[in-house]
């Protein structure tokens, strides 16, 4: 018996990826779908189901995904990457902040430092930077955007 016929759980993430790549988003959506309907609780299925659907799908998925575990980071990535483009900055960043309380994570504080960069905001840029390479002291985007973030601070006003 192999993977496919029994529809194990990599199975139904695996040919909902290859959906995808077909450019079959529904199809893929509907594999994730019988996923999450296998198993009720799967945080995970609906964070991955949320990359196969329309901005409200994805919305409503993330918003379950951390109902069932509130420590995943991702839903919180998403969503602030929606206020982004809304131009819903200061929303953004809350919604970063909150995740950060629980989880300085490297992705998180990358993600608000340059948020902080674009919003002009480079104090606050450099913090995070500096936080996020306590984590990954040779993370070269980081350290870019911090030697960024630090030129605006020295260029006279």
């Amino acid at each position: 018996m192999n993977a496919l016929n029994i529809k194990h759980t990599r199975a139904h993430q695996g040919l909902a990826r290859v959906y995808h790549l077909k450019n079959l988003r529904k199809a893929a959506y509907d594999e994730m779908t019988k996923l999450i309907e296998k198993a009720r609780s799967n945080a995970s299925a609906y964070e991955k189901r949320s990359e196969y659907c329309d901005r409200d799908m994805a919305k409503s998925d993330l918003s379950m995904a951390s109902q069932l575990d509130p420590l995943r980071t991702y839903p919180y990535r998403y969503r602030a990457a929606v206020l982004m483009d809304d131009h819903k900055e200061a929303e953004a960043i809350e919604e970063l902040s909150r995740a950060i309380d629980f989880k300085p994570d490297l992705q998180l504080l990358h993600l608000r430092a340059a948020f902080y960069d674009s919003m002009g905001d480079f104090v606050s840029a450099v913090r995070d930077c500096e936080a996020a390479l306590c984590l990954d002291p040779i993370h070269n985007e980081i350290l870019d955007l911090c030697n960024k973030a630090r030129e605006h601070i020295r260029e006279p006003k």
